[in-house]
């Protein structure tokens, strides 16, 4: 195998063409690549009519005799029947520490051409290979750091994240807008104040036991609501003067002996002895004093 660069990236061989010696016929284009998770290595390459359109086919990586700007197979026989569902892709795999802090997920990796073997992971915030490196910062795992694997997760040691190697600033961490997953959860910690010396208790010191609080046993109603009456007010008692008894028998009260009869009003009785309508009258003689000349002032005579 002929072979430019030892080490290339999974991104390298996406829309590579596939071409035979023998004719020159074009077999399809690289869309995908498949690894064998246990031996980490690449395996099997994934080819279509176009990067998106036609059949599925497959063929072993050792069947690639040159590698150029196409890639070059001997005869049409390199294409071969194999299931895909024993290899993983490993793109969009989340990684995780031991201490399950995320690191990212995987968008792609490196590996040796001649012999398929991985070296590398490239892992950011989301594993979506479309999306430009310029946009999303990337950053290289040394595949060493793999503990173990699963379906869609690998774990690797922890404290990985000091060992990453950053290979592109994207836009938004150079804004101030994105920051690494695994520093996302340093931000959202929140450091307590420590309580001061005089505030805090001794050891063994038991806590102040707090009273409960008193509740008040709800009073019955002496009255309906709907058939009210006030309560009579109390009239405060009154000593009266007792009767005096009488120095005689109730016997002699209803007797007629001994009692005195009431005087009688005596009315004055009189005739007159003159003329009721005789006038008597007589008039007097009425005296008008005679008017007198008053001189209302002397006149006094000339000096």
């Amino acid at each position: 195998m002929a072979i430019s660069e030892q080490v290339q990236q999974r991104s390298d061989f996406i829309g590579t063409q596939v071409i035979t010696r023998n004719t020159g016929k074009k077999l399809g284009v690289i869309n995908q690549l498949w690894v064998d998770v246990d031996q980490r290595e690449v395996a099997v390459v994934g080819l279509r009519s176009t990067l998106v359109t036609g059949d599925q086919r497959y063929m072993y990586l050792s069947n690639i005799r040159q590698i150029g700007d196409v890639i070059l197979v001997d005869d049409e026989t390199a294409i071969e029947a194999l299931d895909p569902l024993d290899f993983s892709t490993l793109i969009n795999n989340e990684v995780i520490t031991e201490a399950g802090e995320l690191l990212g997920k995987v968008r792609g990796f490196k590996f040796d051409i001649s012999t398929g073997e991985v070296t590398s992971l490239i892992i950011a915030s989301l594993g979506i290979p479309l999306i430009p490196s310029q946009i999303l910062s990337t950053y290289e795992l040394p595949v060493e750091e793999i503990v173990s694997t699963g379906p869609d997760r690998l774990i690797v040691f922890e404290g990985a994240e000091e060992r990453l190697n950053q290979l592109t600033v994207g836009l938004l961490e150079r804004m101030g807008l994105g920051v690494p997953p695994w520093e996302l959860g340093e931000e959202e910690d929140y450091i307590p104040r420590t309580a001061s010396t005089s505030n805090q208790l001794g050891p063994g010191e038991p806590t102040t036991a707090y009273v409960p609080a008193r509740q008040a046993t709800p009073v019955q109603q002496a009255w309906e609501t709907e058939a009210w009456e006030a309560e009579p007010v109390p009239v405060e008692r009154q000593d009266y003067a007792q009767p005096q008894k009488s120095m005689y028998s109730e016997e002699d009260n209803w007797s007629q002996s001994g009692s005195t009869p009431a005087p009688k009003s005596v009315e004055p009785s009189y005739e007159r002895e003159d003329d009721v309508w005789a006038d008597d009258y007589e008039p007097q003689e009425l005296k008008i004093p005679e008017p007198q000349k008053i001189t209302e002032y002397e006149r006094e005579s000339d000096f």
